[in-house]
């Protein structure tokens, strides 16, 4: 337990971007596999505060998911609701 003049130490991992660690990874809209890591279940795209990819690398994820749907390469949605 921790006393009144003691405090936690909350240690956090430092997120970073991907695709700026490994310049090989490259971010393209024919290749859904790379992309599934960054929709949810549901196909929603995960946002990069949560993902960790910096604001340049987002915005081209954005798009190439996006592009990948409308061509149909990805669906806009998993699970059929009633």
């Amino acid at each position: 337990m921790v006393s009144n003049g003691e405090k936690r130490r909350i240690y956090h991992r430092r997120k970073f971007c991907r695709f700026c660690a490994d310049k090989s990874l490259k971010i393209d809209y024919k290749e859904p596999g790379t992309l599934r890591y960054f929709t949810t279940e549901r196909g929603k795209i995960i946002p990069r505060r949560i993902s960790g990819n910096c604001a340049r690398h987002q915005r081209m994820l954005t798009k190439a998911i996006k592009r990948a749907r409308i061509i149909g390469l990805m669906p806009f949605t998993t699970a059929k609701e009633r």
